[in-house]
């Protein structure tokens, strides 16, 4: 658990150096499937001032603090509804980030536009619904995890990212490190479409590049990158 709770403060760390955040807008968390928990940073805390004992750890099936003396994220909620929803994800980082900010208030989706995006995403980063009246009064961080659900139909895998409408990012990885790799790819393809957008309304990449590019990079067939060697 220690070690989680490390990567996770590191983490969390990276988003003001990554330049994801202002002031205190954005939060990772990392899943430890076999205590059934996860480490979260604390609400409101500066980045700079989180320590290992300042994270909170949460109760995935009650949403029960189970450690820690500060609040936890007021986005815990939607973490945790995507946590009990797909196994696969071990972390998460929401971020308040400019350029994918951009899009989720024009309530845009991010297209796929070159090989930069589809060497990181099977598609375009999709927009959610906007949430009624009602579900803004009650339950809103949970049913911003039902939005983003809705929104993905069940893959959670093929894109690792979705942007709350009018809201932000949240993506997701194998680790809470991976989740905030994505966020910074998310950010970076979000300013590249929107600058492509401007010079070229109507871009659109051929398809069999857009699928050389994500499948070097990902599935069976992938052929990116080299194995570490031990030794």
């Amino acid at each position: 658990m220690r070690e989680l709770i490390r990567d996770v403060l590191e983490a969390n760390r990276r988003i003001p150096i990554a330049g994801l955040a202002t002031l205190t807008w954005g939060n990772v968390s990392g899943v430890d499937r076999s205590r059934g928990v996860y480490v979260i940073k604390p609400s409101g805390v500066p980045y700079d001032e989180l320590t290992e004992d300042s994270m909170v750890i949460v109760d995935i099936a009650s949403g029960d603090v189970v450690r820690g003396h500060l609040k936890p994220s007021v986005d815990s909620e939607t973490h945790r509804l995507l946590y009990q929803a797909f196994e696969s994800i071990g972390g998460i980082t929401h971020t308040h980030s400019t350029e994918a900010v951009a899009f989720a208030q024009a309530g845009r989706d991010i297209p796929v536009l070159g090989t930069t995006h589809a060497d990181n995403f099977d598609g375009p980063v999709r927009v959610t619904r906007q949430l009624t009246p009602a579900e803004c009064e009650t339950d809103y961080e949970r049913n911003t995890g039902q939005a983003i659900l809705d929104t993905l139909a069940g893959d959670p895998d093929s894109v690792p990212a979705v942007l709350a409408a009018s809201h932000g990012p949240f993506t997701w990885g194998a680790t809470a490190a991976k989740s905030v790799d994505i966020a910074i790819v998310c950010e970076a393809v979000a300013g590249i479409a929107f600058r492509t957008l401007g010079l070229n309304p109507a871009a659109a990449p051929p398809e069999h590049l857009i699928r050389r590019h994500y499948s070097r990079k990902h599935g069976p067939d992938a052929y990116y990158g080299n194995l570490s060697e031990a030794g």
